[in-house]
């Protein structure tokens, strides 16, 4: 590690060392184990009553789960974004939100494939996907591109970890002895030789150029899991390109929430600074105008054909018993951050904090309305049937399990900022020394 002078570099180091949870990191982890553990009790019911404890029938069979998964595949995107997309073009203000866009890539993308596990109903047949497999459908090519997703994204997280656990492994009386026996287990092959920085830097390079092309494939083929389904809203050849730019807009509304709350519950004012919202809520203001040019023509094609199915379909968003689910979308989840943010003002940190939630916030409603809206006008019109199959509202166990899976993605986050760096501690000094030396 290239030190800066002594003082500025220990100072960096004690900055952004983990640190313990104070009162407030106690309460937080509680309340969202808690939740967890809710979900995991609707779970057991779901398990031991089977998929009759939910609201989903013959019509709605996706629900609120695959609403979720469709969300949690959207806001990993922020790994490639961030972590391939800035650092690819040298944008070296970024490296304080590189680590926590990863963490959020990698968390979501875990409770993307548990979440497809709790909506199969028979989570033993899951291997079937594998033994059984048929190249033909979508649904093996969403499999194996989750995979390539996650473990690249695993790989971006850990590779530039390495010089900070040397940094930890320094640090032993700071650390408890599960910290000391992760950070050896995790590092001890880490000398922080040229050789090994070299290998380093190439192989996240690599990574970089490689988790592109996968995390576009990734949104496309979810997209293709409904595209390739006969059925009004879906019958889109737009899908692939609306589901990323709608992703890329999530992942930097929640890169915006995380910089705020790190900033403002670590203290890192020095490190996320106000220009680092201002640059970010730029970013963010141009996938809003991106995803908001998609969102015009998903709706205005088949409106101006409007077509008996895709009419009915239509009117029930902008007008019917959807309306105002779908404008509350709209507006919170695109119109009103782009509005707060085209203003420097409000790319200050606490405004693009508020928009950065009403991004997501919107985003998992919108997806809600890509799921449920369609299952309930298919294209054959539903007849004969009980009423409950006309409708569709979650029951208790959907939402805890539901809620349990978003809680379970905090808590992967929470844990790793308690025993991990949430700013790369080797690149800060690292990046800080080159500015120090350069004329």
């Amino acid at each position: 590690m290239t030190p800066l002078f002594p003082s500025t570099s220990d100072k960096i180091i004690a900055d952004l060392y983990p640190t313990k949870f104070g009162n407030a990191g106690r309460v937080w982890t509680f309340v969202l184990l808690v939740i967890c553990a809710i979900g995991v009790y609707g779970y057991y019911r779901q398990l031991r009553y089977g998929l009759e404890v939910t609201a989903m029938r013959d019509y709605v069979s996706w629900g609120i789960y695959i609403s979720n998964f469709v969300f949690f595949v959207a806001i990993s995107l922020v790994g490639s974004l961030i972590t391939a997309v800035l650092r690819l073009s040298n944008a070296k203000w970024s490296t304080p939100l590189t680590r926590i866009a990863e963490i959020i890539a990698v968390s979501a993308i875990v409770f993307a494939s548990i979440i497809i596990i709790v909506d199969m109903g028979r989570p033993e047949r899951f291997m079937n996907i594998f033994l059984h497999m048929r190249i033909q459908s979508p649904i093996i090519w969403d499999v194996v591109v989750i995979s390539t997703y996650f473990v690249v994204s695993l790989l971006l997280l850990y590779l530039p970890l390495l010089p900070d656990l040397q940094i930890l492994n320094s640090h032993q009386k700071k650390n408890s002895g599960f910290q000391n026996w992760l950070y050896r287990f995790l590092g001890s092959f880490w000398k922080g030789t040229q050789e090994q920085l070299n290998i380093c830097n190439r192989s996240i390079y690599i990574l970089c150029v490689t988790i592109i092309p996968v995390a576009f494939t990734i949104h496309t083929v979810t997209s293709w899991l409904f595209a390739t389904t006969f059925r009004p809203g879906w019958d889109s050849t737009n899908f692939g390109a609306y589901f990323i730019s709608g992703a890329f807009l999530v992942g930097g509304g929640a890169v915006l929430v995380a910089m705020y709350l790190f900033r403002r519950y670590y203290r890192l004012e020095q490190y996320i600074t106000a220009d680092l919202f201002d640059k970010m809520g730029k970013i963010v203001v141009m996938l809003a105008f991106l995803y908001l040019y998609f969102n015009v023509n998903e709706y205005l094609v088949p409106a101006f054909k409007m077509k008996k199915p895709e009419e009915t379909h239509l009117h029930e968003l902008f007008a019917g018993k959807y309306a105002l689910l779908f404008w509350f979308a709209i507006l919170v989840g695109m119109i009103f951050p782009l509005i707060i943010l085209l203003f420097r003002k409000g790319r200050q940190p606490f405004a693009a904090f508020l928009a950065g939630t009403m991004v997501v916030v919107g985003a998992w409603f919108k997806r809600y309305l890509i799921v449920t809206p369609t299952l309930l006008h298919p294209f054959l019109p539903i007849t004969d049937v009980p009423d409950s199959y006309r409708h569709y509202f979650p029951s208790w166990e959907e939402w805890a399990i539901t809620m349990g899976s978003l809680a379970g993605t905090l808590l992967i986050i929470t844990f790793f900022a308690r025993l991990f760096p949430i700013i790369p501690i080797h690149e800060t000094v690292t990046e800080r020394s080159e500015n120090h030396e350069s004329p």
